[in-house]
């Protein structure tokens, strides 16, 4: 499967489009909540050996690393990203999904890397009640704060798969 435009929708909704610094043409990278450098819909940045590239000091590094400086290629990045994301969801989940729930899952997987607990839950074919539980109380923080952001994304995806 491929992520449809409802799950498109829904990342670009809640990774919005990362440009950090307004008085530069084009987009700039901009740290994420927890201090990790983005660009485009929410891509990471990364150092020489794959880290998480954190932090205002190396403000000046993801800039010089920076990609995306459009619009178009903030899109086409994540139409790129998105096969590795749809792939962790074809791989782990084992039934059959909607369109609606592969997008869901799609979009919690390319936030938050993929949650085993969730494709468990899913494989199991656990109750709608207990995997909707999941979704909305599971990775809605930042460093140990709850992100309204993250809540909100969390129910959204829910929604989705659900719908």
């Amino acid at each position: 499967m491929k992520t449809g435009t409802k799950g498109i929708a829904l990342i670009k909704e809640f990774e919005s489009l990362h440009d950090g610094d307004l008085k530069k043409v084009g987009l700039q990278p901009k740290m994420d909540p927890v201090g990790i450098w983005t660009e485009g819909w929410g891509r990471v940045m990364r150092d020489n050996k794959g880290n998480f590239l954190k932090g205002i000091a190396n403000k000046a590094l993801a800039e010089s690393r920076a990609t995306i400086s459009t619009v178009l290629e903030a899109d086409n990045a994540l139409k790129d990203d998105l096969k590795t994301y749809e792939a962790i969801v074809a791989r782990k989940v084992k039934v059959n999904l909607s369109q609606n729930q592969f997008d869901a899952l799609v979009s919690h997987t390319y936030n938050t890397g993929g949650s085993s607990t969730l494709f468990d839950l899913i494989n199991k074919k656990s109750t709608k009640s207990v995997i909707k539980n999941w979704f909305e109380t599971k990775y809605i923080t930042a460093q140990g704060v709850k992100l309204k952001g993250l809540v909100r994304r969390r129910k959204a995806e829910s929604d989705l798969y659900f719908s």
